[in-house]
């Protein structure tokens, strides 16, 4: 990789903290989905990141990271999503920021990462358009206060996960199902990072300031008319309709008239200078990047895959049932190049689901997390040698964290953590990428 290339780890706040109630926090949307028994394992301990930050940290330092993207719970900062601000829970990420900075760690910091406050929610939450001015007053209090410390910022990760599995699915927090609401949430999350970007700029002068979106890369299951058209609408559906307005060509036409009759796609939803504030330039694009999908005609929203999630899938494809397809890695950063020209990309999340725990000889062997790791990063050079500027790498997780309404089952993390204890284990793919780190910080001396 070339001179400069940032090599990392990344982490969510509600996936690893847990101190659910500790130091004045308040409640998000994953608590009370938790509440309600919609998550496998509750989140109220995680991975209790909030107590063992330190000792995170060190396992960051002996890997080796050139940075650490993490993800600020909104309730430990607001707790009831506006109005006082909460100084404990600031002061924690501060003494977690400067520890990274003691440790020669850039942070990356993620403002909304889905938890929600629920006040906000029970107020209307993304669907209300008051929910973007609440997101802007989070915002300004946080990097007020931080940005004198970090110096990259990434507004939201994955609005249409928050948008479409939170209000249209209803398989994340809050579970709603309506398109009205998705389609309004959707564009209030995109809204909100747009308006943002000065913001954060204004409060942290110098900082960089992107926005992480995730992607399923898809192709035509066959060469079937139908099915080619079910590719584009699902690239429409999963893909182009949060891309496009970030980079200035606002909605697509085709799904703005596949969509037209589900839900507010009127005046009172985009307003005049709405599309304006969306596409404000950002530094850098953050891609989210896991598994590529074949499309046909009658799955144009669908993801299922044709395997389950489980503990032994079939060679080729991950725990979480996600197909392992690198080129399209590749492929999609091409494509990125090609459509948006973005000033710069980095891969802000990539990674695989293995459940191997700690053997006889204490080790934990995970060579399939290995290969895939090794594949995407050669997939990301292939991407560079193409012409793409993508400028950094993080691996998605650091721990074994929360994965959502999987619980704990689903294993992403390069160090094992013991739920019930709370002890953490480097893996095999730990040790791997600390060689790779090396054999690169060696080559560019």
């Amino acid at each position: 990789m070339r001179d400069g290339f940032v090599w990392g780890v990344a982490t969510s706040a509600y996936q690893i903290e847990g101190a659910r109630h500790a130091d004045g926090k308040g409640e998000s949307i994953w608590d009370r989905f938790s509440d309600a028994g919609r998550l496998a394992d509750p989140g109220d301990i995680a991975c209790d990141h909030y107590r063992r930050y330190d000792e995170d940290v060190a396992l960051m330092a002996e890997l080796g990271v050139d940075a650490y993207r993490f993800s600020i719970a909104w309730t430990r900062v607001l707790p009831d999503g506006s109005g006082a601000v909460n100084q404990p829970g600031l002061d924690f990420y501060r003494r977690l920021v400067d520890l990274l900075l003691e440790h020669g760690i850039t942070p990356f910091v993620t403002l909304y990462h889905w938890d929600l406050p629920q006040p906000l929610e029970e107020a209307g939450g993304w669907p209300d358009r008051d929910t973007v001015e609440a997101y802007l007053h989070y915002v300004d209090v946080t990097t007020r206060a931080l940005g004198d410390r970090v110096r990259h910022w990434i507004t939201h990760n994955e609005p249409w996960v928050a948008a479409h599995l939170g209000y249209l699915e209803g398989r994340f927090a809050p579970g709603r199902t309506d398109w009205s609401d998705a389609l309004a949430a959707g564009h209030h999350l995109l809204l909100s990072h747009g308006r943002a970007v000065p913001a954060i700029r204004a409060n942290a002068p110098g900082s960089t300031v992107g926005i992480a979106l995730d992607c399923r890369h898809s192709y035509s299951a066959s060469d079937d008319p139908a099915d080619v058209a079910a590719n584009r609408h699902f690239d429409g559906f999963r893909n182009r309709w949060f891309f496009d307005p970030v980079f200035g060509k606002g909605y697509p036409t085709d799904m703005v008239d596949a969509y037209r009759g589900r839900g507010r796609l009127g005046d009172d939803m985009i307003r005049d200078g709405d599309l304006d504030a969306i596409a404000a330039p950002i530094d850098f694009l953050g891609l989210n990047f896991y598994t590529s999908i074949p499309i046909r005609v009658g799955a144009e929203e669908s993801e299922d895959t044709e395997v389950a999630p489980g503990p032994e899938p079939p060679a080729g494809y991950t725990e979480m049932g996600w197909p392992i397809k690198p080129d399209a890695l590749t492929d999609f950063l091409v494509r990125i190049q090609r459509d948006y020209s973005p000033p710069a990309v980095m891969i802000t999340e990539n990674g695989a689901s293995f459940s191997e725990g700690p053997s006889a000889d204490g080790r934990v062997h995970d060579l399939r997390r290995i290969d895939y790791l090794a594949e995407h990063v050669e997939a990301t050079r292939k991407a560079i040698d193409s012409g793409v500027n993508v400028t950094g790498y993080f691996v998605w997780s650091l721990l074994d964290n929360l994965e959502w309404v999987a619980g704990f089952d689903q294993r992403f993390g390069l160090v094992w953590v013991d739920h019930s204890t709370g002890r953490r284990v480097p893996k095999d793919s730990y040790h791997w990428y600390r060689a790779l780190l090396m054999q690169q910080q060696q080559a560019g001396e």
